[in-house]
């Protein structure tokens, strides 16, 4: 571990003899502004005052943030010549990481951060704050870890003074670690567990990360070095998962531990039952096997405390996850295993499933829109009628709606109309239909056309989606998918049809 420039016993406040004294505004860049720190951090330095610079890959991604007009954008990313982004910064924020993304994803990560450290030189900036991963350098450490360990290093190899935070396990509605965590908990009540979970670790609250980080990019004089950043509670992964289950009000889980579960298949079932893609999991899982424990206390002396205990953390993040007001999410990022994909809501959540079809008609959207509103009731479902029938009969037995109610009018529909098990949900003429459906299922699910006009005709592309509860919801929608098989084709097709001849 690098030395810290200031003593052991040295504490923040003794670069600054005034604690209340006024923050002096900087011009800061913050990379990684899309991502799931990035997008908390920015507006927290805004509301200190400073003049905040957005390096991001995507533009458009932040189009939607509250603090989008208050900010600075310069498009492009950490490997590009960044002398327009750095240009007059004072604190450069390194928040991207590569991870899973691409075969070569840890070499690119080391060369992206020479490129960075050499165009702030260059700039004249003062210093560079970076969020990694901790992990004893003497470690065996995961490709993940070594990865992050060496992306500070490289920061830190040039004039420009760089404080590297390295923290463990971050809780925080939204961040992968905790959606990883929070799915395994609540899909599986017993669950066949690898070695690692009786790892130590020292879980973070994402708010206590966000604080460490104002506090390095605000004091007066740079504060080069390593910091270890932790929670005030060391835990086990399987202590972590049963303490999430407590907090979550859920019966206590089960562990069974084997000692032949690899990371690979731990990643591969982490993939299916949690909104963490296999390409992410395996190196998080792989990350598991170290410990992840504070070994320098000099950060409680320099930088004071953590504000929130584990359980606090929880609390808090399940929460903003039930008032569906997740800020920020891993998905979030740029990143390939971070996007959103068509399995994926857009909050960070949960995990949706979905049978997409896409065809290309003569028919206008307006021909599309009417034939799609046709459907259902005495028209039928176009595919497969005796499948849906049978549903119905299935959803009647267990107290649903069954295909009884048909239709308020065989040919129109508006927003709250019913269609058989279906609801009418959205309603946009001639682009958009929505259909929520009412049946007994064991998750929620939806059915929408969306028709595009071409320079022939339409594009019309019909999904399917289901947002699974638990085990069974996952169980659900992997038993009745031989039949989307037989019937969804046949139902857009059928659409395109019926449009043809009007």
């Amino acid at each position: 571990m690098r030395e810290h420039q200031l003593h052991r016993g040295e504490s923040l406040t003794a670069t600054d003899p005034s604690p209340v004294a006024p923050i002096r505004p900087r011009s800061i860049l913050v990379t990684g502004a899309t991502g799931y720190v990035g997008g908390r951090l920015v507006p927290r330095l805004l509301e200190d005052g400073h003049r905040v610079r957005c390096l991001v890959r995507t533009p458009a991604k932040l189009s939607n943030a509250a603090w989008r007009d208050r900010v600075e954008i310069v498009p492009g990313s950490v490997g590009d010549d960044l002398r327009e982004a750095l240009a007059d910064i004072d604190v450069a924020i390194y928040l991207v990481h590569g991870i899973g993304d691409g075969p070569d994803w840890a070499k690119r990560e080391v060369r992206d951060a020479a490129n960075f450290r050499d165009a702030a030189v260059a700039a004249g900036v003062e210093r560079i704050v970076y969020l990694g991963g901790m992990g004893r350098d003497d470690a065996e450490l995961s490709v993940h870890l070594a990865s992050r360990h060496e992306v500070g290093r490289t920061l830190a190899d040039g004039p420009v003074p760089v404080t590297e935070l390295r923290a463990a396990v971050v809780i925080g509605s939204g961040s992968a670690s905790f959606e990883m965590l929070r799915y395994l908990v609540e899909v599986l009540p017993v669950m066949v567990t690898p070695k690692w979970v009786a790892t130590r670790s020292q879980p973070i609250a994402i708010s206590d990360v966000l604080d460490y980080l104002v506090k390095v990019i605000e004091v007066p004089q740079p504060l080069p070095g390593v910091f270890e950043v932790g929670g005030p509670d060391v835990v086990s992964y399987a202590e972590l998962m049963a303490l999430y289950a407590d907090v979550a009000g859920l019966r206590r889980r089960r562990l069974i531990p084997v000692p032949v579960l690899t990371p690979r298949l731990s990643s591969h079932w982490v993939g299916l039952v949690t909104p963490v893609p296999a390409s992410l999991a395996r190196p998080l899982v792989d990350s598991l096997v170290n410990e992840v424990v504070v070994d320098d206390p000099s950060t409680l002396t320099m930088l004071g405390p953590p504000r929130r205990s584990l359980r606090d953390a929880i609390t808090l993040a399940l929460g903003v996850i039930d008032r569906g007001e997740v800020p920020t999410s891993f998905t979030d990022a740029d990143f390939q295993p971070f996007r959103a994909y068509t399995t994926d809501p857009a909050w960070a959540g949960g995990t949706e499933l979905a049978d997409v079809r896409v065809v290309e008609t003569t028919a206008t959207p307006e021909a599309c829109f009417r034939a799609a509103s046709a459907i259902g009731g005495d028209h039928g479902w176009y595919r497969g009628e005796w499948l849906w029938r049978l549903r119905g009969f299935l959803d009647l037995l267990f107290g649903g709606p069954g295909l009884r109610r048909g239709r308020r009018h065989p040919t129109e529909l508006r927003v709250g109309d019913h269609v058989d098990f279906w609801r009418v949900e959205s309603l946009e003429v001639p682009t958009l239909l929505r259909l929520h459906a009412e049946m007994i299922l064991p998750g929620e699910a939806w059915l929408e056309w969306r028709f595009e006009p071409t320079d022939t005709g339409t594009r019309v592309t019909q999904r399917a989606r289901f947002k699974p509860r638990g085990l069974w919801g996952r169980l659900y929608w992997y038993g009745v998918a031989p039949f989307h098989g037989l019937v969804f084709p046949g139902m857009v097709q059928g659409i395109v049809r019926d449009a043809s001849k009007s």
